[in-house]
């Protein structure tokens, strides 16, 4: 009983803390155009840039940002791991890929670039050391 209660409350908290990022960028395409939003993509080496690391931590997971994004965009992680046991599925590496051969060619991490619904470049930034509630007025600042 104990054993299961634990699971429920680390499942409830789990899902708590989820962020509603896509999967699959042509469904968050998909979904900015029906919803009109812009989408947020991240280009992010979640186990080795101590950058990207901070910015998950301090931005993407605040519930400022997940508020927020949950308003006004589509988000998508376009995620380049290095570490063996985090490697993507083939697929899913192959499409970062493609995205970051359109949108990253300089190999920047992390870059955070702002696209409209087509999928056009509204403006790009990187790590900023700054709180969630400013990174956030950033971007909105590339949609006016």
């Amino acid at each position: 009983m104990k054993k299961g209660l634990l699971t429920l409350l680390l499942f409830t908290v789990f899902l708590s803390y989820s962020q509603n990022w896509k999967s699959d960028f042509e469904d968050a395409k998909a979904t900015a155009d029906k919803e009109n939003k812009n989408i947020v993509l991240v280009f992010s080496g979640s186990d080795w840039c101590a950058p990207c690391m901070k910015l998950d931590k301090v931005v993407w997971q605040s519930d400022e940002f997940k508020k927020e994004s949950e308003k006004n965009w589509v988000t998508y992680k376009a995620d380049f791991p290095k570490k063996k046991n985090n490697q993507l599925a083939p697929e899913l590496a192959e499409a970062n890929k493609k995205l970051a051969e359109k949108y990253n060619k300089n190999g920047s991490f992390p870059l955070v670039v702002l696209l409209d619904k087509s999928g056009k470049v509204i403006g790009m930034t990187g790590f900023k050391n700054v709180s969630a509630a400013e990174y956030i007025k950033l971007l909105h600042s590339f949609e006016k």
